[in-house]
């Protein structure tokens, strides 16, 4: 029949069939879940799965061919990330990473195939093609090493998939595993060392939060440290047995702060003359008993009864003061100048003593008032703490910093 005024065009099937789909499930939206057997319930989690899969990759490859086809440059937008995350309401990070699967794909047919047959899921097409494109740049090597991948991914999830890729090679040119294995590790290795970060920040109601990242073997020997100072805690009895499970969250956080807590106080390099050690100052009163919170170098506040529990913590060296704010004591470890004179200049001056400077004490150096090639001795009470940049201006002829009084 030719058309018509009255016959329609029909539409394109993919968006005709995302139509049903939707339909299909709309149509279960109340259907009640008690009444399914357990049998039903777990097929149709897996089916779910498999559904999910088969969607994802339709979407990859619609998003492929509008980015080829210029489908979102025609509304305004930026790129295929930008117009998904906005037109979907997803993150742009969740955006960038749909649309990189789609590109990897598009590369990789029989992984693309496999998602589309609802046998491989996005992660696990993610793991697959960050492997085969890592391997040696030989299409024929590469295309056997994928449909392995493809294979195991019947059995094992992203995260397993992802260490068998390493050393996929072995399957099918075991000559070169070895050498792919080297490379591929050293540039880890090398991209690891460049993204090492560590940041942290005090929240303001007595706790410390930061982020960190660390090279694979750093991680795994903090982790292994942290594991053996919660294992003893997280063991309770169960029969004649111990229930050995993981230490939780809480657990290793607390290891760490004892991890922390009891690193050798001088085994830590110096800063400021003295090991980098933590100084509490209390009172004599809060040292007996009293109530009054003390100080920390670092500029916090412990209460009372943690300081007396941290004194003899390593890495914390106590200071007590009079009631006149002097220093009865500052420790036990002697050296030139000794750290308890560096000690009790870092509780009565604080920062460095040149005018309007505020660089705090541990990263001063400490000055002779009175000079030791002049007769003068080494003391507190002739002593001045002051940063590298006053230290060289004060030794200047004549001398740039005006003498304490």
């Amino acid at each position: 029949m030719a058309k018509g005024a009255n016959t329609v065009e029909p539409g394109h099937p993919i968006p005709a069939a995302v139509v049903r789909v939707l339909a299909e499930i709309g149509n279960v939206a109340d259907a009640p879940a008690w009444s399914l057997r357990s049998s039903e319930t777990r097929e149709a989690l897996v089916g779910i799965a498999r559904a999910r899969a088969v969607l994802d990759e339709l979407e990859a490859r619609l998003l492929a061919e509008g980015e080829t086809a210029g489908a979102f440059g025609e509304v305004g937008a930026t790129s295929a990330a930008a117009w998904l995350a906005h037109a979907t309401r997803m993150t742009r990070r969740e955006a960038r990473r749909r649309v990189a699967l789609a590109s990897a794909l598009g590369r990789h047919e029989t992984t693309r195939e496999a998602m589309a047959g609802g046998q491989v899921l996005a992660d696990q097409a993610t793991v697959v093609c960050e492997a085969v494109e890592a391997l040696p740049d030989e299409p024929e090597v590469r295309q056997r090493c994928e449909k392995e991948l493809v294979r195991l991914a019947e059995h094992h999830d992203a995260r397993e998939l992802k260490i068998l890729g390493r050393r996929v090679l072995e399957v099918v040119d075991p000559a070169a595993a070895d050498a792919h294995e080297a490379a591929l590790l050293e540039r880890e290795e090398k991209a690891a060392a460049r993204t090492t970060s560590f940041s942290m920040w005090d929240d303001g109601d007595g706790t410390v939060r930061g982020r960190f990242t660390l090279p694979a073997l750093q991680g795994g020997m903090l982790r292994k440290a942290l594991t053996a100072i919660a294992a003893p805690k997280h063991q309770r009895a169960t029969g004649q047995a111990y229930d050995h499970t993981r230490p939780s969250p809480e657990r290793l956080g607390q290891a760490f702060g004892e991890y922390v807590a009891h690193y050798p106080a001088d085994k830590l390099p110096h800063a400021g003359g003295i090991n980098a050690t933590v100084v509490v100052t209390m009172t004599l009163d809060t040292l007996k008993g009293g109530l009054a919170a003390a100080t920390i170098d670092t500029g916090g506040r412990l209460s009372a009864g943690a300081v007396r529990r941290l004194a003899c913590e390593a890495g914390l060296v106590p200071v007590v003061l009079d009631g006149g704010s002097k220093p009865l004591d500052v420790g036990r470890q002697r050296r030139f100048h000794t750290p308890a004179q560096r000690l009790a200049l870092t509780i009565t001056q604080k920062h460095c003593q040149g005018p309007g400077c505020d660089v705090p004490a541990w990263l001063c150096h400490v000055h002779h008032d009175n000079p030791w090639h002049r007769g003068g001795g080494t003391s507190v009470r002739d002593g001045r703490l002051l940063c590298p940049r006053h230290h060289t201006l004060v030794h200047r002829d004549p001398p740039t910093l005006v003498p304490r009084t």
